[in-house]
């Protein structure tokens, strides 16, 4: 399988106890949905594929899996920190009207005042907000994506369009 034709669903945190179970840290936010037979690890760019004997969801968006063929703690030990994918055919379908903000990756950020900023190449989760990255100058600069800051979401043309606080990008753009 490429990573194309998957889609990420979070990574291993650590592993418990010692029969090789792992935990799970989910980045995918309607993870209760997924169908967990199979899961691709990223190894070293390669998606492996490793077949699940079992998983104990939780609520705090994380979940406990055994593995077959890992059945010690040495063997989990290469599964961490390792990003766990799905195949696209497994994604849940959600409604046309439905959207998120990790949907916005590929569009192109404008800010009213300093103009383009670039392709947003990634959106990250984090406890309080989500964080768009965006390619600028060879620089990596990172905004928090909320209602305050976005002006419009245009959907046809992929452009999201901001109003940043004053100097919030300098951080990043001062040399």
């Amino acid at each position: 399988m490429k990573h194309e034709e998957a889609f990420y669903i979070g990574y291993v945190t650590k592993t418990r106890g010692l029969k090789g179970e792992v935990q799970v840290f989910f980045e995918f936010d309607e993870y209760e949905q997924l169908d967990f037979d199979v899961v691709f690890a990223d190894m070293n760019g390669k998606l492996v594929p490793y077949f699940v004997a079992s998983a104990k969801l939780q609520a705090n968006k994380t979940g406990y899996f055994n593995f077959d063929d890992v059945d010690h703690i040495d063997k989990a030990q290469s599964l961490l920190k390792k990003k766990l994918y799905l195949p696209v055919a497994q994604m849940p379908e959600r409604d046309e009207d439905e959207f998120f903000y990790t949907d916005l990756k590929g569009f192109m950020a404008v800010d009213e005042t300093l103009g383009e900023l670039g392709e947003i190449i990634a959106v990250n989760e984090y406890p309080q907000q989500f964080v768009a990255t965006v390619l600028h100058q060879e620089t990596e600069i990172l905004f928090p994506l909320n209602e305050d800051f976005i002006i419009e979401i245009d959907d046809e043309e992929k452009i999201l369009t901001l109003d940043l606080p004053e100097g919030l990008l300098d951080i990043y753009l001062e040399k």
